[in-house]
């Protein structure tokens, strides 16, 4: 492990395992504790899934029962987000998954519920190399499931995503937002490396940072969460490289998924979001 990648982790069990001890005191015995939700957010190909996994082995060899989830399980199933395109036509933002508002909130809500409950939980899975890199949600059927025995019941569940902790900016402060990107990108051109000037107002409306995913049922909000690392990126222009480093592997692996050109499509698709001004009021801010 790379000196760099493995300091995170030893920073992240740290403070994981204080975080533990805090919610132990605070929830109960063992016998009745509520799962611990640890969510860990970073832009996309910045390393969260090599680290949630190590995070995971390391607690399982401690026996605490650990699952991870990604948001990207939640996506809309291949069907759902072709209706969604198609009744938006004109929107670029939701012609394909990405964005949170491209997942089904109501699976999303009723797993994280089942398993704060403790149920014996069937656990949703994506399949991005699906329709030629489109994506599809695996059939139930192949769904891991969990707590299925009260002695084994999970007591860590690890949600990450690139876009955990965001907040719903309302009209006002969106207008004036994308009024500064929009003049931004006309005075710079091709030297306004951002993305939400090039966008329509009336299609980052639909876009989910209006949408109220920061309420007590929320999934990208971060109530649902005991704690949340973030994972901060030099420069946002690497997660280009980085997710089409994602997509080579995805097609060597299964030998299908998204070309290059779709893959830069798929990022413009969800930079607006990663834009500086929105992350800072967004993310930094709650």
């Amino acid at each position: 492990m790379a000196d760099g990648a493995s300091e995170k982790l030893e920073i992240c069990i740290s403070f994981i395992q204080e975080q533990l001890k805090i919610h132990h005191n605070q929830t109960g015995s063992n016998d009745v504790i509520e799962p611990f939700f640890l969510g860990m957010n970073g832009v996309q190909g910045i390393g969260k899934t090599y680290l949630v996994s190590s995070i995971a082995r390391d607690f399982r060899e401690a026996k605490i029962a650990t699952i991870v989830l990604s948001i990207d399980d939640f996506y809309l199933s291949n069907a759902d987000q072709t209706r969604l395109a198609t009744n938006h036509p004109h929107n670029p933002l939701i012609q394909h998954r990405g964005q949170p508002s491209t997942h089904d909130l109501e699976l999303a809500t009723s797993t994280l519920a089942s398993l704060r409950a403790g149920h014996d939980t069937s656990i949703p899975s994506y399949d991005k190399s699906a329709f030629d890199g489109k994506g599809d949600r695996v059939p139930q059927s192949q769904w891991v499931r969990v707590n299925e025995r009260k002695d084994q019941r999970v007591r860590l569940v690890i949600l990450e995503g690139w876009c955990l902790g965001f907040r719903s900016l309302d009209d006002s402060s969106l207008r004036t937002a994308w009024e500064k990107a929009a003049v931004e990108a006309r005075v710079k051109g091709v030297g306004y490396l951002g993305r939400l000037g090039h966008n329509r107002l009336e299609d980052v409306r639909y876009s989910p940072l209006l949408l109220r995913l920061d309420t007590e049922d929320g999934l990208i909000g971060g109530s649902q969460l005991n704690a949340l690392i973030h994972l901060d990126a030099e420069d946002l222009q690497y997660v280009y490289a980085w997710r089409l480093e994602q997509e080579v592997t995805l097609r060597r692996e299964k030998n299908c998924g998204m070309t290059d050109e779709e893959v830069t499509r798929f990022v413009d698709g969800c930079w607006f979001t990663f834009d500086r001004l929105l992350m800072t009021r967004a993310t930094y801010e709650s």
